[in-house]
């Protein structure tokens, strides 16, 4: 008998747990307030400086005394969202859209990525396609995965399938949207 597949979101849910990141599921935008509170709370971010290039991003979150000022060394924590998350690994893509011109290394070691569960694909051929499908004009640089959330400490990782990858502590706050 063939291997029976998991759907998508389970099969994301699977691998990106067991690469260490961290899952906040929400069903509507005050779960999303509440989880992103308890991060705040858990590792004490309240009036920290935040590495956001989003603003949209930095209106949703007007309650909790962030300064959206920071530098990507200087953060406590990088806020952003991600173009999609890649099933089959657990990853999360990214491109200039979210990181402009940064490296993976010289951003905080903990971030709080806010997507939704549409922008769950099966593998990163899929997410390129859906990245290209967007930008019709123009193709964001800078595109890149991240799927090792171990431990978050900054180093990179000595692993085959991740060497020369950082590590980074990440919290995903995701919104059911299907």
């Amino acid at each position: 008998m063939p291997e029976k597949k998991l759907p998508l979101d389970e099969q994301f849910f699977h691998h990106f747990i067991q690469q260490g990141g961290r899952l906040l599921y929400s069903v509507n935008e005050e779960e999303i307030q509440a989880n992103f509170e308890d991060i705040l709370v858990e590792h004490d971010f309240f009036e920290k400086d935040v590495f956001c290039h989003d603003k949209q991003l930095q209106q949703r979150f007007p309650n909790f005394n962030l300064n959206f000022e920071g530098s990507n060394r200087s953060s406590s924590f990088f806020l952003t969202t991600c173009e999609y998350l890649i099933s089959d690994k657990g990853a999360l893509l990214f491109s200039s859209n979210q990181i402009k011109e940064c490296k993976l290394p010289e951003l905080p070691n903990t971030f709080v990525v806010l997507a939704s569960t549409s922008q769950i694909v099966e593998n990163i051929g899929e997410g390129l396609r859906g990245i290209k499908h967007r930008s019709k004009t123009y193709i964001p640089t800078n595109i890149t995965t991240l799927k090792n959330f171990k431990d978050g400490d900054g180093k990179e990782s000595k692993d085959i399938e991740t060497y020369g990858a950082p590590n980074k502590r990440l919290y995903l706050l995701l919104l059911e949207d299907l």
